[in-house]
């Protein structure tokens, strides 16, 4: 990568970061003010929580004949478990800082039991 690539694509970056801060301030009050963004702002923390974990679990190197090893079988289990767990947490709380904690240490102490007891 070229020095003039890097310059513009963080210019890029800053840019395209300036423009989705500053939109809400030049979009006019009245369309703000509508149900169904307001309905869009409950639900998209939630969503792009979802969508996070979902593309981060291990379930993408699986072999094609579905037989894995005890610890990536642990892992998938852990994966889907603190997923669960961090969609409960978060349906109740609605506190992101806390649903993420909760799933860290959920997927490394569900990892850890699964790969002491079942392993």
């Amino acid at each position: 990568m070229t020095s003039s690539y890097l310059i513009f694509a963080t210019l890029a970056m800053a840019a395209v970061t300036f423009i989705t801060r500053a939109l809400p301030a030049l979009i006019p009050r009245k369309i703000l003010d509508t149900p169904w963004l307001h309905r869009l702002n409950e639900s998209l923390p939630l969503s792009v929580m979802v969508l996070l974990i979902l593309t981060s679990l291990s379930y993408q190197n699986l072999p094609a004949d579905i037989t894995f090893n005890n610890s990536e079988l642990h892992l998938l289990m852990a994966q889907v478990g603190a997923l669960i767990l961090v969609l409960f947490v978060y349906h109740i709380s609605r506190q992101l800082l806390v649903s993420m904690v909760v799933g860290i240490a959920a997927i490394n102490g569900l990892f850890w039991i699964l790969s002491r007891f079942f392993g």
